[in-house]
């Protein structure tokens, strides 16, 4: 693992404010978003619906109280431990609430956290991960002074699942360890979640209903960790931070039903990722790196990944590009877990677009 330089810059900001959905333009197939199905499933949506009767008054703190209530259920939390959001999202926004004096981010890695930093004048030191070694986590790479560190597991883009104790190894006294779970729910079994990690000193854990019950719109998730650290984190909240729907998608998605549902749902996905692994490897120059998320890192030929993505886009098929990730170059590229069929197609488009730059 190395340490970066960083991109304080207006361009480098803009980088690390680049997400994939401003990729999947409409029209395209969409393999940029990492968002399963185009809306949540019929009995969240008729939960969802039936709080639009109530949108004439402001979300109620005792809806608030049932939604901790349900999310400490199932991870084995006290209520006080857990603090609803808006989305995953608003959790990164009010890091600077927590006032750190240095801030590591481990890279690459979902860039939000630190433009979120930067932009509060943060100082930030990015660490490597590299793929000689799978990407792979190690320790004593972050600098003993940081006192706020930032990882995701599974990480995004690289989709490497980190065992818990390494990334318990993090923790350390006056420190803040947020570990972004947002895909966390998409592997069966949920394994190396800390999300129940009640005593890990300064831990605070983020996830997010977006991706498992397509709700990106919505804005639905939330924080566990000790109750000073959160109060911490949502000092500077306005008023009514949290929407009735989204405080209701919290609660539906977190009763037993619902994550038994979320577990089959990642035991489809792990194996139709595994299929799709498969048939994108089986392209002539396209090399699909070791993960388990529901995404897949590509590293494409020297030199060609820019022209292959312009290809791929003539072709209708959006994908995510890889340069704005730290770490990662233009010849990278990420892809959500799709049905078989739109594999087929991106297989075919990817080894015609390959062809062609070659040629």
């Amino acid at each position: 693992m190395d340490h970066a330089p960083d991109d304080t810059d207006a361009d480098g900001l803009a980088a690390l404010r680049h997400h994939g959905d401003v990729e999947a333009e409409a029209g395209l197939l969409d393999f940029a978003v990492n968002v399963q199905g185009d809306g949540p499933p019929v009995w969240l949506r008729e939960r969802l619906a039936a709080t639009l009767d109530g949108l004439g008054r402001y979300p109620a703190a005792t809806h608030d109280a049932r939604a901790r209530d349900a999310v400490a259920a199932r991870h084995r939390r006290r209520p006080e431990e857990v603090l609803v959001l808006a989305g995953s999202a608003e959790g990164f926004a009010l890091l600077p609430a927590l006032r750190p004096r240095l801030a590591v981010v481990l890279h690459p890695g979902f860039t939000e956290p630190e433009a979120v930093l930067r932009s509060a004048d943060i100082p930030v030191v990015r660490v490597l991960t590299s793929e000689s070694d799978g990407h792979r986590l190690h320790p004593g790479a972050i600098p003993a002074e940081a006192d706020l560190v930032v990882v995701g597991n599974p990480t995004n883009p690289t989709a490497v699942l980190h065992p818990a104790a390494d990334v318990r190894a993090l923790a350390a006294p006056g420190r803040v360890l947020l570990v972004d779970e947002a895909f966390a729910d998409a592997l069966p079994g949920e394994p190396e979640s800390l999300a129940g990690a009640a005593g890990v000193p300064g831990l605070l854990v983020f996830r997010s209903l977006t991706k498992t019950w397509a709700l990106a719109g919505l804005r639905a998730g939330y924080a566990l960790g000790e109750p000073g650290l959160l109060a911490r984190l949502a000092a500077p909240r306005p008023p009514w931070p949290v929407s009735t729907p989204a405080l209701e998608a919290v609660i539906a998605c977190s009763e037993p039903r619902a994550v038994s549902e979320s577990h089959r749902n990642a035991e489809r996905l792990a194996a139709a990722r595994a299929e799709q692994a498969a048939v994108l490897g089986a392209v002539p120059g396209v090399t699909v790196l070791p993960g388990r998320a529901p995404y897949l890192l590509l590293r494409l030929p020297d030199g060609r990944g820019e022209r292959v993505r312009a290809a791929l886009r003539g072709a209708g098929i959006a994908v995510r590009r890889g340069d704005t990730f730290p770490g990662l170059g233009p010849d990278h590229v990420r892809v959500a877990v799709r049905p078989a069929p739109q594999v087929v197609r991106l297989a075919a488009a990817l080894a015609d677009a390959l062809e062609k730059v070659v040629a």
